[in-house]
C-alpha cells in the first residue's frame, strides 16, 4: 500500500501529515497486521515512529513474573513510539497487541524528531493525544486502587453491556476469559472467581458456558447498584 492510497482509505490522517516534510515521502513504509500481533515490544530498542491509521489495539504492561496488565485500549488515528521518543529514552516502556486488522505508517525515529522540530502542528497533535491519554488514565486510576474488586468487574461489566446496547438486545454475553478479565480490570484470577461468584449471587450477573452474562433486569439492577459512582 502506497501513502496516497492510505490518505485516500483514512481521510482524517490528512490532518496529521498536512505539513509533513516532502522527503519523508520517500522514507516510509506501511505495514498491516492481523488481529492478536504484537507490533511493539516492551523493553525493546526503538527505532521508528508510527501513525496508526486503521484498527483497535491494547496498550500492556508485562512483567518479568509473567503477569500481564493491560493500561487501554486504543482506537485509530493513535501513535506508537511517541512517549518513548519524547521522553528521550532508548528503549519501550509498554506492548501494543492488535485486537483488530491494524495498519500502520511507520518511519524513522530520526526522521519523527526531525518532523517535529519543524511542524508545530503535528508537534501539538502528538502533545494532544499524549495528554489525553494521561488524563484519561489519571481519571480512571483511583478506581483499582480504592473501590472494592465487586464494583471494578461490575463496572466493566455494564459498560460492555451499554456498548452492546443491552437495552436493545436485552442480553450479552462477555466473551473473555479469566487471563483476559484480570488483565483488563487488575483483579488477580482467585479474587476475579470470588467476585464472580459474589455478582451472581447478587444476581446482577449470570454465568452461562463459563462466560459472564447479563440480561436486561440484571443490567438496571446493577446499575441501580452502583448510581452512587458512576452514570450510564
Amino acid at each position: 500500500m502506497t501513502l496516497e492510497e492510505l490518505r485516500k482509505e483514512v481521510p482524517e490522517l490528512e490532518n496529521y501529515l498536512k505539513y509533513m516534510p516532502k522527503e519523508l515521502e520517500q522514507r516510509y513504509w506501511i505495514k498491516t497486521y492481523a488481529p492478536g500481533v504484537i507490533i511493539h515490544q516492551k523493553d525493546y530498542e526503538l527505532e521508528y515512529f508510527g501513525i496508526i491509521a486503521r484498527g483497535e489495539h491494547r496498550v500492556i504492561n508485562e512483567f518479568q513474573n509473567g503477569n500481564v496488565f493491560m493500561i487501554e485500549k486504543n482506537e485509530p488515528i493513535d501513535f506508537v513510539g511517541e512517549v518513548t521518543i519524547l521522553a528521550g529514552m532508548p528503549k519501550t516502556s509498554v506492548t501494543i497487541e492488535t485486537l483488530t486488522e491494524t495498519t500502520v505508517f511507520y518511519i524513522s525515529r530520526k526522521d519523527f524528531e526531525d518532523w517535529i522540530a519543524k511542524d508545530i502542528h503535528f508537534l501539538r497533535l502528538v502533545a494532544h493525544k499524549i495528554a489525553y491519554k494521561l488524563y484519561r488514565s489519571s481519571y480512571n486510576r483511583g478506581a483499582r486502587l480504592f473501590y472494592p474488586p465487586q464494583f471494578i468487574l461490575l463496572d466493566y461489566v455494564l459498560r460492555a453491556a451499554a456498548m452492546e446496547k443491552v437495552e436493545k438486545t436485552g442480553h450479552i454475553i462477555i466473551k473473555k476469559t479469566r487471563q483476559q478479565l484480570y488483565e483488563e480490570c487488575g483483579i488477580t484470577v482467585k479474587t476475579l472467581n470470588r467476585t464472580i461468584k459474589k455478582l451472581e449471587e447478587d444476581r446482577v450477573i449470570s454465568i452461562e458456558k463459563g462466560k459472564i452474562t447479563m440480561n436486561l433486569e440484571e443490567y438496571k439492577r446493577a446499575r441501580d447498584m452502583v448510581h452512587h459512582y458512576i452514570s450510564y
